[in-house]
């Protein structure tokens, strides 16, 4: 790096020149260079990359330039080798006029980030003006009367160079009459004048011819001449003489026009005409001082013609004569200098390059978004300016260099908060009063990729009901990205997995654009009870965000299966229900059953039996249970009944509309002596077929048993776990019970008995245990006017299973001891039946009664009957219409077991537990009772 500065005397140039070095390692960050003027082109200036301690490498990629304010073409960078040369000839003096210092200033940018660097490129000046007289002949008139050694003012010679260049020495041709005179006065301006040196005669030389030579001190010397013509003038011989030989006058550059500058005074000692003086302007004042300027030629008084501007003009260097009015006329001169005072009259000026617009909302803190110009005309205090940014926001001013600032991000940007930022630059000077100028900024946020889309909530239950047709529409999911353009397009698309053997994509698909999700093929109740899968959303940003929802698709049921009737026991004709029955056997007796199933559930798998009339209309002696399709006598049996009874069973569900099967019934009177026969053989055929399932019930209950333990390990150990954590505020406590979804076939709710939030640190509190009841209107008791279930209801898988496993019990004749042995009563569905032994199911009826209350009774003929509050730990309820289902969250959930429906009134808890051991005493007797007519029959 090279730090040049010239000056005139050797200890100033050495002080300035340390000064510069302690400023420039304090901080400044301004490199110098120096080059002379008319330098030829491509001319070594400096390592300018070297020295910036930037990388050659680096230059073309980051953009590197180098510009200069009206001067963009004197200097160039070569971006190979990182130098600094010189493009375009330089010329000092059309550059910086007549000032001592000329310097080129650079800003060097470079970008990716953004950076910008001072250079000062010193011109330094060289000899190349020769000196230069304004006329190249001077008439120059003398009176013969003058005295020796009058002085007699020159025009001087001008030489644009700066510093040694422009000393000049004069030199006047030889001459006996005249020599040279060379003063320099207190501005150091150099004043020249011929001094007559013996008097002059007229007659022997009217006229001098004169020859006057400027040399200049530059290496090599350049010289200029002017002709000097002396008149010799004989009359007047005494001129006008002022007071001092030069004036100075300080003006502020607002005076009004018409202010007098000051007013000359010359005196001369003639009398008469020649003692009058008048005053004017030198004939070598330049026009623009006479422009400026007017001067009185009686009183001499010098007056502001036109308005004075300091920026334009500091001083005016003005020669006055004062002439008499002798004859020949005489004449005195004076200088008076004009000195301009600034004051403040210009307003700041502001001006924005190297825009980066606009910002991306995930800039780094101190990215410089914009460069900063200030510049005052005035100068002192009236010049120096400070910058302010308005708003206080996200961004702020770094001044850099004198008048130059940076505007960088201060702090974290936000595009969906603000996108848009207007901002005011407020530069103001140093005067008083101080003159302010304002800059509008409008800064613009690009968003980025962000933020992900996001739906309304995480789950959505879905309600189709089954054999829709392929391609229906049953739900739209949407999400909404608060990103914009591209970044807030969103698409959608299954998440897929395997649901049983097939893909997701088999049974459901989504609309990429709008959301909408349509089942693909007709869903079945029997086959796929829940389908349960994730959508995705994601936006097509750079990189994209997605996020996912659930959908619970539950396949509602519909009466699409009419019943099915088991095999009939073996030996059968026709695949008929055939039986002997004795005649002996009293009113009431079970001497057959008709077994049916419905692959449906809810209501469409509720089954009823009825007994079709026979031909001719004779009354049967037989009826069948009207949910249990036992088939009992209703009088004792004679000998007037036809040995061979057919009947005709009529197997119904209550599914709308209802579908029905038929099943053929023989019944084979015989006497009692012939029964044992064949119930020995339907024993013996019975108790293979009970052993069979005995075994397979033994495996299911452990398998049961296994998986249910599990799971209740599994849990408590979840809840230990998640409970041992600090629990946040606000997790648990009370909470009002929510509406989770309705419809057509129910409503599911919390329960209303007891309250219980869950405590979890994942969300909001869930509540685990829900109720599935129907809607029952309010109506007189249960036992007057049944009430059938609404068909819309469905059973949950488990209770479907018990429900069929129920019924394979009773062929193995687990639920049953056999024609005419004692049977387990197991309650019904109706709430009541005109069989007295049947069962009794009684919903809640009425406003304010707890919905999850259900009231089991046995109906009079049932001898194993518990007592009213004792109910068995497991067991099947056909046809139930409550379901008890416990949702499973991913979350730590306490449940109080006061949550989980009660069978009974809880006023009558009391009172059963009370019972209890009386109940048991008398159902070990029934037991033993029942034991001894099994081993009689």
């Amino acid at each position: 790096m090279v730090i040049t500065l010239e000056g005139r005397l050797g200890s100033r140039c050495l002080l300035l020149s340390l000064m510069f070095l302690a400023a420039w390692e304090a901080g400044s960050g301004q490199v110098h260079y120096s080059v002379p003027e008319e330098a030829k082109h491509g001319t070594f200036v400096g390592r300018i990359a070297q020295d910036l301690g930037l990388e050659l490498a680096e230059l073309v990629p980051r953009l590197f330039r180098v510009a200069s304010k009206g001067r963009g073409d004197l200097l160039e960078v070569n971006l190979q080798n990182g130098i600094l040369f010189v493009n375009s000839r330089i010329d000092r003096e059309e550059l910086c006029g007549r000032s001592l210092e000329c310097s080129i200033h650079l800003e060097v940018v470079v970008e990716r980030p953004l950076q910008v660097f001072h250079v000062e490129v010193e011109v330094k000046d060289i000899n190349d003006n020769p000196p230069v007289f304004r006329v190249k002949e001077q008439r120059v008139l003398i009176y013969e009367s003058r005295l020796p050694d009058s002085l007699f003012p020159l025009e001087g010679a001008s030489d644009e160079d700066v510093g040694v260049n422009s000393i000049l020495t004069y030199k006047l041709s030889s001459s006996e009459y005249f020599t040279l005179d060379v003063k320099t006065n207190s501005d150091d301006n150099t004043q020249i004048g011929l001094v007559l040196r013996k008097p002059l005669d007229r007659e022997d030389t009217p006229e001098h011819n004169l020859l006057l030579m400027a040399t200049d001190r530059g290496k090599p010397e350049l010289t200029g001449s002017a002709q000097v013509l002396v008149t010799v003038m004989d009359v007047n011989d005494n001129a006008p003489r002022f007071q001092q030989s030069e004036y100075e006058v300080r003006i502020f550059e607002n005076s009004d026009n018409g202010t007098i500058v000051i007013r000359l005074n010359a005196s001369d000692p003639d009398e008469g005409i020649n003692q009058e003086v008048s005053y004017s302007f030198n004939s070598f004042v330049p026009p623009m001082v006479i422009d400026q300027f007017s001067i009185d030629s009686n009183s001499g008084e010098i007056k502001i013609r036109n308005n004075l501007d300091f920026e334009k003009v500091k001083s005016y260097k003005i020669r006055i004569d004062a002439t008499d009015r002798g004859h020949p006329p005489m004449a005195g001169h004076c200088t008076v200098l004009v000195k301009v005072l600034d004051v403040n009259d210009n307003v700041p000026q502001i001006s924005l390059t190297s825009l980066s617009f606009p910002v991306r909302e995930d800039a780094p803190l101190g990215s410089v978004i914009a460069l900063i110009s200030v510049y005052d005309q005035d100068a002192g205090a009236n010049g120096q300016v400070t910058c302010v940014l308005m708003p206080h926001g996200p961004f702020r001013l770094v001044s850099t260099f004198k008048n130059y600032y940076s505007l960088v991000l201060d702090s974290a940007l936000d595009r969906e908060k603000l996108s848009h930022y207007e901002l005011v630059v407020t530069a103001r000077d140093g005067g008083s009063p101080s003159l302010s100028a304002t800059a509008s900024v409008s800064v613009e946020v690009a968003d980025v990729n962000d933020n992900a889309p996001l739906f309304a909530q995480p789950e959505y239950t879905v309600f189709v009901k089954e054999n829709n047709p392929p391609g229906r529409h049953i739900f739209t999911v949407s999400a909404r990205d608060s990103d914009a353009q591209e970044n807030a397009r969103v698409s959608y698309s299954l998440v897929e997995r395997r649901v049983g053997e097939r893909a997701l994509s088999s049974y459901v698909s989504v609309h990429a654009g709008s959301g909408q999700v349509s089942a693909l093929q007709p869903l079945d109740h029997e086959e796929l009870e829940l389908l349960q899968f994730q959508v995705s959303a994601r936006d097509a940003g750079e990189p994209p965000l997605g996020s996912t929802v659930t959908l619970r698709v539950f396949v509602l049921d519909e009466n699409d299966n009419a019943p099915a009737l088991l095999p009939p026991a073996p030996g059968g004709p026709g695949g008929a229900v055939s039986e002997l029955v004795s005649r002996s056997v009293g009113a009431g007796q079970v001497v057959a059953k008709v077994r049916a199933v419905d692959a449906d559930s809810g209501y469409n798998a509720w089954l009823s039996y009825e007994l079709l009339p026979a031909a001719g209309g004779a009354r049967s002696p037989f009826r069948v249970g009207l949910y249990t399709g036992e088939i009992s006598t209703t009088r004792a049996l004679d000998e007037a009944d036809s040995p061979r009874q057919r009947l005709l069973v009529l197997v119904k569900d209550h599914g709308e509309p209802a579908l029905m099967a038929t099943a053929t019934v023989l019944l084979s009177l015989v006497d009692s002596g012939q029964v044992p026969k064949a119930s020995s053989r339907l024993s013996s055929g019975s108790a293979s077929a009970e052993a069979a399932l005995v075994d397979v019930n033994v495996y299911l209950i452990i398998a049961i048993c296994a998986v249910s333990s599990l799971l209740v390990l599994s849990l408590l150990l979840y809840t230990a776990l998640r409970c041992s954590a600090p629990p946040t505020e606000g997790a648990c406590g009370p909470g009002k019970p929510v509406l989770v979804c309705s419809s057509a076939v129910g409503s599911w709710s919390y329960s209303q008995q007891r309250r219980q939030r869950v405590c979890s640190g994942d969300g909001p509190p869930k509540t685990d245990l829900m109720a599935f009841s129907p809607s029952l209107p309010q109506g007189p008791s249960s036992a007057d006017n049944p009430r059938q279930p609404n068909p819309d209801w469905r059973y949950s898988a488990s209770l479907r299973a018990g429900m069929h496993s129920s019924v394979h019990l009773e062929e193995a004749g687990i639920l049953r001891a056999g024609p005419g042995g004692s049977d387990q009563q197991w309650p019904t569905v109706s709430s009541a039946t005109p069989e007295p032994e049947a069962g009794e199911v009684s919903p809640p009826v009425g406003a304010g009664v707890n919905s999850n209350s259900w009231t089991f009774k046995y109906g009079p003929g049932n001898p194993k009957q518990s007592g009213p509050g004792e109910l068995p730990d497991k067991f099947i309820i056909p046809g139930s219409p409550a379901i008890i289902s416990i949702r499973q969250e991913p979350t730590n959930s306490q449940i109080d077991k006061s949550d989980f429906i009660t069978f009974g009134k809880k006023e009558e808890t009391k009172k059963k537990k009370k019972k209890k051991k009386g109940n048991k005493t008398q159902e070990k007797k029934e037991k033993g009772n029942s034991t001894t007519d099994n081993s009689d029959q």
